[in-house]
């Protein structure tokens, strides 16, 4: 019988012989990839380094949490600092008011409509809501009180609460939904650490030091910052505030952004969509990556804040994250002083992030 070397040599190795030899083979393999998987996991280690060192050399108190839970036979990695120190949030609650918001939403939406959900959805954002001194706030760059009045629609209002941070706009949504049952929401997928005012209005009464804060009405709240008439009150405190932990945001988003929280895939998306559009989302994150999230920021007496906490999508993985720092004149400058150098240290992060999970 004729047969060529090659295909002897196969064919004659058998029994033991071939047992080890696959063995061997099976050995080297599983050498091979584990020698794989150490160096990845030293980069990464390495990445977590490198986050922290940046982050750390932005001014005041900071906290910082980044999170890619194991997904796909690939392993779970973070890189923290301070993750559970209580820090004012500034406007990146409002993704809070969000998603209650939609949930909300969704107790009218019925599944044996002849309507889709979609449908339902769509109608029941285009409900108009009314804009008039009753909810302006300042700080309101889309609705620019007193300027304009008459009616918007609810997804016009949940638009520019995240996309430009509207306060106006987020008192809008608060006064539907009801601060207390944000709350409630907070409270019972276990957020510890986190606070909402009832109103931002409410909010700034309080810290220019207001009596009546609780019934503060726009021209009297106008008066008195226009005069520089009160008596500064600080921004974190037991009375109202907007305040949060680096762990409570990944904890929210790394829930919120896979729709635990809501009944219906629409709703998801929507959620999603909106998020897409908060602008610090185009300011801090690379070309390559899908972001979604809110951030915040407030000047006030000698108090200052920066925050950045969401999602993003790279390459097949799920990246939550929250950035927060509160500093005094004493550190550092305005805003306008810190945001330039807060924006390049998140780009540098997602960037590393994305250049080191997107494969």
């Amino acid at each position: 019988m004729s047969q060529s070397r090659r295909v002897f040599l196969l064919s004659g190795l058998s029994g033991a012989a071939a047992t080890t030899a696959i063995l061997a083979m099976r050995g080297y393999a599983n050498e091979a990839k584990q020698s794989v998987i150490n160096t990845a996991q030293a980069k990464q280690n390495q990445l977590a380094e490198k986050i922290i060192a940046a982050f750390s050399q932005l001014p005041g108190k900071k906290g910082l949490k980044f999170w890619i839970p194991a997904d796909a036979g690939f392993g779970e990695w973070s890189a923290m600092l301070n993750p559970d120190t209580v820090l004012f949030c500034a406007s990146a609650f409002k993704g809070f008011v969000l998603a209650e918001f939609l949930r909300f939403v969704e107790e009218t939406l019925k599944p044996g409509d002849k309507n889709s959900i979609a449908n339902q959805l769509n109608q029941q954002l285009s409900r108009e809501l009314v804009l008039d001194e009753s909810v302006f706030s300042p700080g309101a760059p889309v609705f620019n009180p007193p300027n304009l009045s008459g009616k918007v629609t609810v997804q016009t209002v949940l638009e520019a609460m995240i996309s430009r941070s509207d306060n106006t706009a987020t008192d809008m949504a608060l006064k539907q939904v009801g601060a207390d049952r944000v709350r409630q929401f907070i409270a019972e997928i276990g957020l510890q650490n986190t606070r909402i005012p009832t109103s931002t209005r409410q909010f700034f009464g309080y810290i220019i030091g207001y009596p009546e804060w609780q019934t503060i009405t726009w021209a009297k709240l106008i008066e008195l910052l226009q005069k520089d008439l009160y008596e500064p009150k600080p921004i974190l405190n037991d009375t109202i505030t907007m305040a949060a932990s680096p762990h409570d945001f990944v904890s929210f988003y790394s829930r919120a952004l896979q729709g635990k929280f809501f009944k219906y895939p629409e709703t998801l998306n929507k959620f999603r969509a909106i998020l897409s559009l908060a602008d610090a989302v185009a300011l801090s994150m690379p070309l390559g990556v899908n972001g979604f999230g809110k951030g915040g920021s407030i000047d006030f007496a000698s108090e200052h804040v920066l925050t950045f906490a969401g999602g993003m999508w790279v390459s097949k993985r799920w990246v939550y994250f929250s950035m927060m720092i509160n500093w005094t004149d004493k550190e550092a400058g305005t805003v306008a002083q810190v945001q330039q150098p807060f924006i390049e240290t998140a780009n540098k992060i997602f960037t590393s992030v994305r250049d080191s999970f997107g494969c």
